[in-house]
């Protein structure tokens, strides 16, 4: 059981991380200051900005504003994909 909730923890750990990564990416490729995204998804600065460095762990609604302000899907924030990484 143990080794089972370390590989789900290391699991979600990535994909929060894959999503702060894609987050900071978007947000440079639509050359967006964190203030201008969080003024597109009706968020703080501070959010943005504590999202984007992991100290933070978005709740679903905000994704799915933080998705809409960078013109993608939730599910594309949460995955590691070559466009968004260009």
């Amino acid at each position: 059981m143990l080794c089972f909730l370390n590989e789900h923890t290391r699991r979600v750990s990535k994909l929060i991380n894959v999503m702060n990564a894609n987050v900071r990416r978007l947000r440079e490729l639509h050359a967006l200051s964190q203030r201008e995204l969080a003024a597109r998804a009706k968020l703080s600065v501070t959010t943005v900005n504590r999202i984007e460095i992991g100290q933070r762990k978005p709740m679903p609604k905000t994704l799915r504003k933080l998705a809409e302000a960078l013109d993608v899907t939730p599910g594309e924030l949460l995955t590691e994909q070559p466009r968004l990484m260009e």
